[in-house]
């Protein structure tokens, strides 16, 4: 169910107490400001707590088998009560993708966003059955509430999403801005535009602090505007004479839109591939953000009777992810078509770092097939939806704060972003680089970078497992992937702890056996040496047996092979 979008503006008012000068309003980022994603940080004032954004990370190439990263929330184990409520900037998953595991363990405060956000938010929650329900309420660039100490206004901002908003959070010591994910784009095209006005009088408002959007910051001039991709995309539209494939990221719904757009213009019907895209525009039709012509989105089965130069697949799978739609296409995995010479694929979004390889790949794959293909990189078909450093200069000069706090990128985007700030005369004093965790706290009297920090690691989500996998476990994950495994079974008396037979060895991911016999009869001797040459009190420690040979057999094999697999040892007592 996709909430509908409210006129009732929703408050929650708790008694406001006596305020004190020396009262702190305290800032504890738990993500986001080491990384790009898993945003989420708190705001502070005696007993009320509100949250903005609540998000994911992906995992990096050295995590086997993790699926993502969610924020630690062991600061507010206890205080559960005094959450009044989270505010989602926008529906990416770097800010909505911890909602299902956090909401739960936070008790359940209510969640504020456009109803688009709201919208790709209930339909995850879906997946999670035992997530429960969301307390799912609705707000805009209009709307105003009071959560506890704290009231809070927005104004709208051009990502790459609609319905994406920044956040004004007026608090007892002063005015804090958070500016969300933004570009400064004056011709959006199906994104939320920049509410200009709005920013700017907030120059004449004594803002104490302006949280800030570093994702671009390393990048220099202006965002490209959608209104150029626009163009660029339709000289492809004009001169393809075949079949046009699309692969983009599914939130990326203004470019969609664009596509839709252009493909109506052209006489093209679209077929749309990939089950986060589909559901992603199913959403945004419902709530009116996106607006289709009944015939232009047609099946499969239906594109059988068209000539290609009528065709556009709008597909998922732009990063070159295994089993997304544009890899099954390039590797005839795909059940419905696959890629045929003519084709050309269109790559309209930038390549997330640690992708590359799997998109070169990707990329060969699709012209060894005979397709023709077009990256951001030989045209300008993909626009970032994060300010670069000229934007962000102008964000600081019309809301003019008193401090700045970077947020939402590498440590090395915060500081280029303090750099840039006072490149234009921002006080550098007056600039907080935070790691995550660490505390920042305002009074009446101004603001200070504590060296106070809450727990901020890593919570990892493996599968149904959230946060079972340790750095122990994550250790020996590695160690597998880059040496293998050696698995000794041992059978021994179980009187006197006297070795029966010969042990038996088993490589995983270390040799292949077959070619390595000599390796592994040497091995064998050294676990009888081993065994043999223990202390008698040790005999029947199964503990110390398993210890001795981890250790003994593991300096052994080193020193054959410069390798160091994780020694698995199995003693069987008779």
């Amino acid at each position: 169910m996709v909430p509908k979008k409210t006129k009732r503006i929703p408050r929650r008012v708790t008694p406001q107490p006596k305020l004190n000068k020396n009262d702190k309003l305290r800032i504890i980022p738990l993500g986001g400001l080491e990384e790009v994603g898993r945003n989420m940080i708190i705001f502070e004032y005696k007993q009320d707590i509100i949250i903005v954004d609540m998000g994911l990370q992906f995992p990096e190439e050295d995590m086997p088998g993790i699926d993502y990263i969610i924020p630690n929330i062991s600061y507010l184990k206890g205080k559960e009560k005094l959450i009044k409520g989270v505010i989602i900037t926008h529906g990416h998953y770097d800010h909505i993708g911890a909602i299902p595991h956090l909401i739960p363990r936070l008790g359940r405060p209510p969640v504020f966003g456009t109803p688009l956000t709201l919208g790709i938010i209930a339909k995850r929650q879906e997946d999670y059955k035992n997530g429960g329900k969301l307390d799912l309420q609705s707000v805009d660039s209009e709307s105003k509430l009071r959560l506890g100490v704290f009231e809070l206004e927005f104004f709208g901002v051009s990502h790459n999403i609609p319905g994406s908003l920044g956040v004004i959070i007026n608090t007892p010591v002063g005015k804090i801005v958070h500016t969300g994910d933004f570009k400064l784009d004056l011709h959006p095209s199906g994104d939320t535009p920049t509410d200009l006005a709005k920013i700017a009088k907030l120059s004449d408002q004594n803002v104490l602090a302006m949280l800030s959007d570093s994702t671009n910051a390393p990048q220099p001039g202006h965002q490209f505007s959608e209104q150029e991709i626009m163009g660029n995309l339709e000289d492809i539209f004009r001169v393809t004479e075949g079949r046009l494939i699309i692969g983009t990221f599914a939130s990326l719904l203004g470019r969609i839109q664009q596509i839709v757009e252009l493909a109506e213009k052209y006489g093209r019907h679209i077929i749309l591939d990939g089950y986060s895209m589909k559901t992603n525009v199913e959403i945004a039709q419902q709530l009116g953000y996106m607006k289709i012509k009944s015939n232009t989105l047609i099946s499969y089965e239906s594109m059988k009777k068209l000539p290609s130069n009528k065709l556009v697949i709008l597909c998922t799978g732009a990063q070159g992810e295994g089993r997304a739609v544009l890899m099954r296409l390039a590797n005839r995995e795909h059940k419905k078509t696959r890629i045929t010479k003519g084709d050309t694929v269109v790559f309209s979004s930038s390549v997330v770092p640690g992708n590359e390889r799997s998109v070169q790949r990707l990329i060969d794959t699709l012209y060894r097939e005979g397709a023709e293909v077009i990256n951001y990189k030989m045209m300008d078909i993909h626009s970032g939806g994060h300010a670069r450093q000229e934007d962000l200069k102008l964000m600081l000069k019309l809301i003019n704060p008193q401090y700045l706090i970077p947020i939402e990128g590498n440590h090395s985007f915060l500081k280029i972003h303090a750099k840039i700030a006072i490149e234009i005369g921002f006080d550098p004093k007056n600039i907080f680089i935070a790691d995550n965790g660490q505390i920042i706290e305002f009074s009446k009297q101004g603001g200070r970078l504590t060296s106070k920090k809450v727990p901020s690691e890593y919570v990892m989500v493996d599968g149904l497992g959230v946060g079972d996998v340790s750095s122990v476990v994550l250790r020996d994950r590695k160690q597998l992937a880059e040496d293998g495994m050696v698995v000794v079974i041992a059978t021994i008396e179980g009187k006197t702890g006297r070795l029966i037979g010969r042990p038996d060895i088993i490589s995983r991911g270390f040799v292949y056996m077959k070619s390595s016999q000599q390796l592994i009869d040497q091995t064998r001797n050294k676990v009888k040496d081993i065994l043999k040459d223990r202390e008698p009190k040790s005999s029947l420690n199964e503990t110390y047996i398993k210890n001795k040979l981890r250790d003994d057999l593991g300096k052994f094999l080193f020193q054959k092979t410069e390798r160091r697999p994780m020694i698995m040892p199995v003693i069987i007592e008779v």
